[in-house]
């Protein structure tokens, strides 16, 4: 999930994928945002588009595509989690839930 979401999925070092470096869960909020993420990253692989590209320089690859909109309720829970920890306002927790729902949903947004 780490190397998924901050690298291209194409150009790929060790160094890259084993420096997250994680410690287990001691305080309640590193509790639920260890289950949150669990939640958050089954939902992505339920919900990713796999597919087969032809390269021209690499030949057949096996692609996903994770469709994150399917994920934004649990996206919130996670922001509602750490806005409890922050001390963030109602206020402040809507505009960062709402600032970048057409990133979270994509073309899901124009559908509705």
């Amino acid at each position: 999930m780490y190397y998924s979401s901050n690298y291209d999925l194409f150009n790929f070092t060790e160094g890259w994928m084993f420096g997250c470096n994680f410690d287990y869960p001691t305080q309640p909020i590193e509790h639920s945002l260890v289950d949150l993420s669990n939640q958050m990253e089954n939902g992505l692989r339920k919900n990713a588009q796999h597919y087969v590209i032809n390269s021209k320089t690499n030949g057949l690859q096996d692609t996903v595509t994770y469709r994150k909109y399917y994920s934004k309720k649990i996206m919130d829970e996670i922001d509602k989690v750490l806005a409890k920890h922050y001390g963030f306002t109602e206020e402040e927790l809507d505009f960062i839930i709402n600032y970048d729902i057409k990133y979270r949903m994509g073309d899901e947004l124009n559908e509705e």
